[in-house]
């Protein structure tokens, strides 16, 4: 989309921001135990600031259009940082009226929107990663060289673009959950398949930063965050992106 074009702002600094979000708010495991999750809370919280505050409007869709869960854990002081920054994203969260309005994903028009973001949290190991709606999203935001930013579990949606095995991000730089991270969370040996595995099978160039630090990778108009830290450095990116 190009900058100052009908329908679209972000000369000057108003554009419109599609996040796409995980309807899930369970993670069903190896043995069919049903793991609470949903969205990571920093992962949202980060980005819809920084975002908001550069003058960015959010319009959130989910499957279905059902109104996303935040992960209960990512709000736990000793997960988020601190009380103070628990309270924060608590704040952000409540105050966030997109959240509750989502629409279908099915239903949204990419042409409609400046850039498209991806938080994530275990919630996308169950349903983005096979969403359909979302794979064709995907494959056309990255045609059409759109702003694209995917974080921490949010990459495995890019498992749903592939057609016949081929997915049009094979080749690209990317980066995820690491497997290291799914391991030190304890779930590593209790997944049916793992974030990085997938990827890595997939075709992309896998790279990582140190565990639980952040680490963000550029390529072309992709842009991916390791994990809940790399989402403010992300959003950042991505403003820039947009500029």
């Amino acid at each position: 989309m190009v900058a100052g074009a009908p329908g679209t702002g972000t000369i000057q600094g108003m554009g419109k921001i599609l996040f796409v979000m995980t309807g899930a708010s369970y993670w069903t495991l190896r043995d069919g135990t049903r793991h609470p999750t949903g969205y990571w809370a920093e992962e949202f919280t980060a980005p819809y600031a920084a975002l908001t505050g550069a003058g960015h409007e959010i319009v959130v869709a989910t499957p279905g259009g059902v109104v996303p869960h935040v992960d209960v854990m990512s709000l736990r002081p000793a997960m988020a940082g601190g009380e103070q920054v628990a309270l924060e994203q608590e704040g952000v969260i409540r105050g966030a009226g997109e959240l509750r309005r989502p629409v279908a994903l099915a239903t949204a028009r990419l042409e409609d929107y400046d850039a498209v973001y991806y938080p994530g949290g275990h919630g996308p190991m169950e349903d983005l990663w096979q969403d359909a709606d979302s794979g064709r999203l995907l494959t056309a935001a990255l045609a059409a060289g759109m702003p694209l930013a995917v974080v921490c579990h949010a990459p495995v949606a890019l498992l749903a673009t592939r057609r016949d095995g081929v997915s049009p991000f094979a080749g690209y730089r990317v980066t995820a959950y690491t497997n290291d991270e799914e391991e030190a969370v304890g779930l590593a040996s209790r997944a049916r398949w793992l974030a990085e595995d997938e990827l890595v099978a997939m075709g992309v160039e896998f790279s990582r930063g140190e565990v639980w630090k952040p680490y963000t990778v550029v390529d072309r108009n992709l842009y991916t965050g390791q994990n809940p830290a790399s989402a403010g450095p992300l959003a950042r990116q991505l403003l820039s992106g947009l500029s």
